[in-house]
């Protein structure tokens, strides 16, 4: 969707891309491709070096080794920095919403990350900070939980767990929040950082600011035909497993600085229970 959303808009873009399918893709949306990988940090400077301004949003989510990859897109972000530093040439790096979660209220913009040493993901905005510093450009944008009715994020791997264990959980009462966004209103959010975003920014891709993991639960219980069920904290980690650090926490966030700063607005797109009571995720 980024990269239709920029070609709609005037621009010309280079897709780093690993697969001759992600070429095609990109030959075929009218964008060029520019072969590589994230761990591949030389191609990462090869296409920053032919662009005028850079969006990174590629993460491996291999939860089996979140440490590991979070350090990788520090050292991805820092390449990224090291050939932009100086040509005041935008960076756009992707972090989320919950490296910024503030107990008992919606996260704003303007909260500071969590450290990578508590959550990892923090070594992102820690790396963004660092090549600021040296003179790069580079704003942020945090991302809740983007859906459609293919994708829900965390909700994806809440759904394949419901799936092998024949229920859906959520944990106590349920109540915690996650914040949501439909994938067709993230592209333009980064288009409009990379406009127009100032350095160090932190931009909330927000539309709507919590939606109850009991809910979630339930529609995905809906979806599976299995019960949806409270599991108490204990519970939750041998259930969940990798999974069971999200589940309990309330991660509420507000984008009403963001749509200030930027102009972006969320349109009129299905919400997260809509895609989950309507997807084709089961």
């Amino acid at each position: 969707m980024i990269v239709q959303d920029l070609i709609s808009a005037g621009h010309q873009v280079l897709g780093l891309t690993r697969s001759e399918a992600g070429a095609r893709f990109l030959r075929d949306t009218g964008a060029e491709a520019h072969r590589g990988d994230i761990e591949d940090l030389n191609s990462i400077r090869t296409g920053a070096a032919a662009s005028d301004g850079v969006i990174h949003c590629a993460f491996n989510h291999d939860f089996s080794k979140f440490v590991a990859n979070c350090e990788q897109d520090r050292k991805v972000i820092e390449a990224l920095g090291s050939v932009l530093q100086g040509s005041h040439r935008p960076l756009v790096v992707t972090s989320g919403t919950a490296i910024a979660a503030a107990a008992g209220r919606l996260s704003i913009e303007d909260d500071p990350p969590v450290p990578s040493s508590v959550i990892p993901r923090g070594a992102s905005e820690e790396a963004a900070d660092e090549v600021a510093f040296r003179g790069v450009r580079v704003s942020v944008i945090r991302l809740p939980q983007v859906h459609n009715r293919e994708k829900q994020g965390l909700v994806t791997y809440a759904i394949q767990m419901a799936r092998e264990k024949g229920v859906s959980a959520y944990v106590g009462d349920g109540l915690n929040r996650w914040a949501a966004i439909h994938r067709n209103d993230v592209a333009s959010l980064y288009r409009l950082a990379l406009e127009k975003g100032t350095t160090r920014a932190r931009y909330n891709a927000v539309a709507e600011e919590g939606v109850t993991v009991r809910d979630i639960a339930e529609a995905i219980g809906r979806g599976l035909k299995v019960p949806a069920v409270s599991l108490s904290p204990e519970k939750a980690s041998e259930h969940f497993g990798w999974l069971g650090h999200f589940a309990s926490l309330d991660m509420p966030s507000s984008s009403a600085l963001t749509q200030q700063r930027l102009g972006w607005h969320p349109t009129n797109q299905p919400t997260m229970i809509e895609d989950l009571n309507n997807g084709t995720c089961y």
